[in-house]
C-alpha cells in the first residue's frame, strides 16, 4: 500500500512559507543573570504586592488591571496568575536572546515596583 502523497505549500500559492524559529540562541552569562533578575524582581513584586494589599487594602495596588483581577479572582490568585505571565514572557525574550529587554524590564521592575512596596511595607 503506497503512502498519498501532499502537495506542498509552493503548490498552492507559488512561495514557501519563511522559518518563524531559528536555532536557539547562545548562552549568555549576561542574559542567564538578567533573567535571574528579572525572575527575583516579579517574586519580590508579587510578594510585596500581596502584603501591602493585604494590610492596607486593594486601593493601594497602583495597576488597575491587577486591583481588577484581584476582585474577581482574590488576592492570591491574580498575583499568582499576573506574575506568572510576566515571568513566562520574560523567560520567552531570554530564549529569544533579547537579554538587554529582560535587564531593562529587571531594573524597571526594580525602580517602580519593589522599591516603592519597600518604602511603604519597611519605611
Amino acid at each position: 500500500m503506497a503512502l498519498p502523497a501532499y502537495a506542498g505549500p509552493a503548490a498552492f500559492t507559488g512561495r514557501t512559507a519563511p522559518k518563524v524559529c531559528t536555532a536557539t540562541a547562545s548562552r549568555s552569562l549576561f542574559g542567564d543573570l538578567m533573567l535571574c533578575l528579572f525572575l527575583l524582581a516579579q517574586c519580590f513584586d508579587g510578594v510585596f504586592t500581596y502584603v501591602g494589599v493585604v494590610s492596607y487594602g486593594v486601593s493601594i495596588e497602583g495597576n488597575p488591571l491587577i486591583a481588577g483581577l484581584m476582585a474577581h479572582l482574590g488576592h492570591g490568585m491574580a498575583l499568582l496568575a499576573a506574575k506568572s505571565v510576566a515571568g513566562l514572557l520574560g523567560i520567552g525574550l531570554h530564549l529569544r536572546g533579547i537579554h538587554l529587554a529582560v535587564g531593562a524590564l529587571a531594573l524597571f521592575y526594580l525602580a517602580a515596583a519593589v522599591l516603592p512596596w519597600v518604602a511603604i511595607l519597611f519605611g
